[in-house]
């Protein structure tokens, strides 16, 4: 059986206080809908462990899509991001898939999770898939390999860009333009011709998603990868 870990971030609020944030509800659902389908061993982890905050941006009709609505709605699910697993303790297991889900809570606690960096290197450089969306892929940012370098330097990925977060109305609150700090480490960033529309970007064992909006793209291409290497 493939194991799976799922990481989520445990902040709420964004620094200035105003308004609330967190994960994006429908870029964990959709990758934890196809995993389980699968009969896949999935662990759901944050930096803290406990609670993790929903954005309610996620939860508004336009953006709560029939999965996602299906597992809010759902007591045992709901039971799993009230208590999240601790990442430190899980990230001496060994996983066929780490995922970085997004939101923008992210921003604050992914990007200088030491813990993180050190699991995603692991998970890297022995072949196995690592995985973000959204967000999610600030938490590669400060990742890098045994030799020193970024892993993300000169890697072919997408994340929310600029324009989308002056879309989102989050341009003066978020603490860093996700799209820059990327392309400042070298990565070759891509992103779909049309803002807020689905884009997956596969480079090697590394696999991106650009906005919310890919979350169902993205699990489908997880899945496809996941299953091409367990039948090799």
């Amino acid at each position: 059986m493939l194991k799976i870990l799922i990481i989520v971030t445990n902040t709420g609020k964004y620094a200035s206080g105003k308004l609330e944030t967190g994960l994006w509800l429908s870029e964990l659902t959709h990758i934890y809908h196809a995993a389980k389908e699968e009969g896949y061993e999935i662990t759901i982890a944050s930096p803290n462990g406990g609670n993790v905050h929903v954005d309610p941006e996620s939860l508004k009709r336009f953006t709560l899509d029939k999965i996602s609505k299906e597992y809010w709605n759902d007591p045992f699910f709901r039971g799993l991001l009230k208590h999240s697993r601790n990442l430190e303790r899980v990230s001496t297991q060994e996983f066929d898939l780490v995922y970085l889900a997004g939101g923008h809570g992210t921003m604050y606690d992914f990007p200088g999770d030491s813990v993180m960096q050190n699991l995603i290197q692991n998970q890297y450089e022995s072949g196995k898939i690592v995985a973000a969306i959204c967000h999610g892929v600030g938490g590669l940012l400060n990742v890098r390999l045994s030799g020193g370098e970024y892993l993300i330097k000169n890697k072919v990925l997408t994340g929310f860009n600029w324009f989308e977060e002056s879309l989102a109305g989050r341009k003066k609150e978020v603490p860093f333009n996700l799209e820059a700090a990327l392309k400042n480490r070298g990565a070759k960033y891509k992103k779909a011709m049309i803002p807020m529309t689905s884009k997956v970007v596969v480079d090697g064992n590394l696999i991106t998603g650009q906005n919310p909006f890919s979350s169902k793209k993205m699990a489908k291409v997880v899945m496809s990868e996941l299953s091409k290497r367990q039948h090799k």
